[in-house]
């Protein structure tokens, strides 16, 4: 099969077999529902809602999973059943995994000094399914989270665990091109000339990026631009592993960038290494050509 490996019936039935199975038994949340982890999460996304601060403050619903989550070690919580469950796909070259998706259900809201408590099951194991990644199995677990005894969501989490495809030789492919409209032309404008545009309402003075047609703090529509100064800092970033995009060559870093300005643009992190990037990190603005028509800003990580 093309290297990959061979799928029998009695080993789909085996997998199978791990259906309604425990996945983590009697897990206990490392924290109760608090105000910091509320505010950094909110902070993150940028989420004002009244109704997550003061003294009759709830929790984002969407925070769900971040109560059960144990960090960087292995859950206690989690069964014998679910280690053999991913060792056998393991052995049988399913080896690499990604995450797909999740969905949650909200029973009740969460306020501060909730006590969480948890258990999972093995929901599902797929056939076998092919896939851009390559070809294996979905196995979907469902969490049922307490507060204080009582049932207040559910969440479900999908992984693939897969065979990674062999890849063909291919020609270099180019960069997907940027969408330019008659908003946003003249911030492309400038990128050709080296030259990173930040729009300026006349009106308020608000500075604004992306760029809009109109000023989100008054709503005039009249703007002229300045120029950034190239500098800035890492607010936020990802490290891209999955799924490759053709023209990029994963792992690589992509970044929220804080200019000195105030504003925030997403771009490559470049000059570093993807895994020594990191929030508050000073970076410089710097314009590359990835072919005979394409240049884009880009930020290089200066290190101490």
């Amino acid at each position: 099969m093309n290297g990959e490996p061979e799928v029998h019936e009695e080993f789909e039935a085996r997998l199978k077999a791990y259906e309604g199975r425990s996945a983590a038994a009697t897990g206990v949340g490392r924290d109760p529902v608090n105000e910091p982890m509320i505010r950094h999460w909110c902070e993150a996304m940028g989420d004002t809602s009244p109704a997550y601060t003061g003294p009759d403050a709830i929790a984002p619903p969407t925070m769900l999973q971040a109560w059960t989550m144990a960090g960087l070690t292995r859950r206690p919580e989690r069964t014998a059943a679910y280690d053999e469950l991913l060792t056998l796909l393991d052995e049988s070259g399913h080896h690499a995994v990604v995450a797909t998706d999740c969905e949650q259900e909200y029973l009740r809201p969460l306020r501060p000094g909730d006590e969480i408590t948890f258990d999972s099951v093995i929901e599902s194991v797929s056939g076998r399914k092919a896939t851009k990644l390559g070809a294996g199995y979905f196995v979907t677990t469902r969490t049922d989270v307490r507060a204080n005894g009582e049932p207040a969501g559910t969440h479900r989490f999908r992984i693939l665990k897969y065979a990674p495809a062999q890849r063909s030789s291919k020609p270099a492919e180019r960069r997907p091109r940027p969408v330019v409209n008659r908003d946003n032309a003249g911030f492309w404008e400038g990128v050709a000339r080296h030259a990173l545009l930040i729009q300026r309402c006349t009106t308020c003075t608000a500075l604004r990026f992306p760029w809009l047609p109109g000023c989100g703090t008054c709503g005039s529509p009249d703007w002229d631009t300045v120029e950034a100064s190239g500098e800035g800092r890492v607010y936020s970033y990802v490290v891209m592993h999955h799924p490759p995009f053709p023209a990029f060559e994963p792992p690589y870093a992509v970044g929220l960038i804080e200019l000195a300005e105030g504003v925030r643009i997403v771009s490559n992190v470049v000059g570093v290494p993807y895994d020594k990037v990191r929030i508050g990190m000073p970076v410089r603005l710097e314009f590359r050509r990835y072919d005979d028509e394409l240049v884009l800003p880009v930020f290089q990580g200066v290190t101490p």
